[in-house]
């Protein structure tokens, strides 16, 4: 039997991304995301629904996030779904939770929220195959990160 986890999503993020670091030093960000959907009923009335789904993402995906994204900003994201259970330490019951792993990201506005660079200057942000998709730009020199670590430059792919 075939198994299929795919989840492709585009709304607009609920709260601030909550950056933390794994105890090996690894990024993890925890956010929300608002999906509004609008449909008119039999009767010709304008109905609106809203799904609030929580989302992870892992790694320099984590830290592009935070640095670039705030509440309220539209983000498309591609990830899997994955059901988190635990006990509850108050009424020790079985709780579970259905999420979003992210997977890959990309930016949906052009208007560079507070002072955003280029989001095609990312090349962690972008899905897979996207950077062979958009036009050919000028080799830009490494720029160094916060933490002193050089930006990687994109590779023109020829193909």
């Amino acid at each position: 039997m075939a198994n299929f986890n795919k989840v492709i999503l585009a709304g607009n993020l609920t709260r601030d991304p909550e950056l933390r670091y794994t105890p090996k030093g690894m990024a993890v960000v925890k956010m929300g995301m608002a999906i509004n959907r609008t449909w008119k009923s039999e009767s010709g009335e304008s109905k609106e629904e809203v799904t609030f789904v929580d989302v992870d993402a892992w790694g320099r995906q984590a830290e592009v996030i935070a640095q670039y994204f705030r509440k309220g900003r539209p983000i498309l994201i591609e990830g899997r779904l994955k059901l988190d259970t635990w006990e509850d330490k108050n009424t020790h019951q079985k709780v579970s939770k259905l999420k979003v792993v992210l997977e890959s990201f990309s930016f949906i506005d052009t208007k560079g929220a507070e002072g955003a660079a280029n989001p095609a200057a990312s090349p962690s942000a972008a899905p897979a195959g996207e950077a062979a998709r958009r036009p050919a730009a000028p080799p830009k020199p490494a720029a160094a990160q916060p933490d002193g670590e050089p930006q990687p430059e994109e590779d023109d792919v020829p193909f």
